[in-house]
């Protein structure tokens, strides 16, 4: 974040901001990316529309910065001394239901992801690059203890991988990702890529 944004944003405080982020997290819900406005955002929250893009620019930036407030923590403050612990302290970190609300809602962001370059960029940014480096610093944790070799060529593959999990339960399932299926995935898929013992 820069420093003009950063000074722009600290007018408001942070529980007006959660709540504001909360409110574009249902609108998105309601009604996807394509068709949520400043507009609707600004007559939910009771805010100017001047007062929306004078904090955050746009809608893309909101909409990012409101998914990435909403995630419940950061992958690399997880460390439970082994790699098959911090991936499954991961999967713990949200509940079936919130698992579940967040899978639609990313499948919809994805999908308008594909003609919004102002989007792309907000959300590889903003989520994709700092969650990159969080898994790396997990993976080099698992590295260090020697868990994974350093030269394992699914190494460079564990957030495809991880994702790939998630996103695919709905549409090859039809059913929404869970922590027993997460964690079940980790077990038979992902650790195994790495060489890590799941027991």
């Amino acid at each position: 974040m820069t420093d003009t944004a950063t000074a722009r944003r600290s007018r408001i405080t942070p529980e007006r901001e959660a709540e504001l982020y909360g409110a574009v997290l249902d609108l998105l819900r309601e009604v996807g990316y394509d068709a949520l406005t400043m507009d609707a955002v600004a007559a939910r929250t009771r805010s100017s529309k001047a007062t929306l893009y004078r904090q955050w620019g746009g809608k893309a930036d909101l909409v990012v910065r409101a998914i990435r407030h909403s995630k419940p923590g950061r992958i690399d403050e997880i460390d439970t001394g082994s790699l098959r612990g911090d991936l499954h302290a991961l999967v713990r970190l949200e509940d079936d239901c919130t698992i579940e609300r967040n899978s639609a809602l990313m499948r919809g962001v994805a999908m308008a992801m594909h003609n919004n370059a102002d989007l792309r960029a907000a959300f590889r940014s903003q989520l994709v690059e700092p969650e990159m480096s969080s898994f790396h610093e997990v993976i080099q944790r698992a590295v260090d203890r020697g868990e994974v070799r350093p030269d394992c060529p699914a190494l460079d593959f564990l957030l495809h991988m991880m994702v790939g999990g998630f996103a695919t339960r709905a549409l090859l399932d039809d059913q929404p990702p869970t922590q027993a299926f997460l964690t079940s995935y980790i077990d038979a898929v992902v650790l195994p890529a790495l060489g890590v013992p799941t027991t």
